[in-house]
């Protein structure tokens, strides 16, 4: 079986992307592990362990990798986040301060907002239809 196992996301701050990550969007921290070089090897994943997709928060090094942060795609969603409740899910994560970017919409595909991450990365919340 193969499968995309992480998807790095520049970030500033480790303790900042951490928090932001397992307390407003309720994802889990996989490892913090220091890494010889200073750095650390931070995983959060969204669901159950082992179970799908993870980011790899890596602090930005350098002024090429700083640009980068909180806008890795250019201004577009880049990352998908589903959830088989999107009133549970939306209404948390509003009450935890994540900003959404338009109101819910349904759509032939689901039911789906944009809201930003910490640094301004945009994602989808979204709840697939059937």
């Amino acid at each position: 079986m193969r499968r995309i196992a992480l998807v790095t996301l520049v970030v500033d701050d480790y303790d900042e992307a951490i928090r932001f990550y397992t307390e407003a969007l309720g994802f889990g921290l996989v490892e913090d592990a220091p890494r010889p070089d200073g750095s650390r090897w931070v995983v959060v994943e969204p669901g159950t362990e082992g179970t799908g997709t993870a980011l790899l928060l890596a602090r930005a090094k350098g002024d090429a990798q700083q640009v980068r942060v909180g806008d890795q795609t250019g201004g577009r969603v880049g990352f998908f986040l589903h959830t088989d409740d999107f009133a549970r899910d939306h209404a948390r994560m509003s009450a935890a301060g994540v900003t959404f970017l338009e109101e819910p919409r349904h759509e032939p595909y689901g039911t789906v907002a944009v809201f930003q991450d910490l640094y301004g990365n945009r994602w989808d919340l979204l709840q697939p239809a059937g």
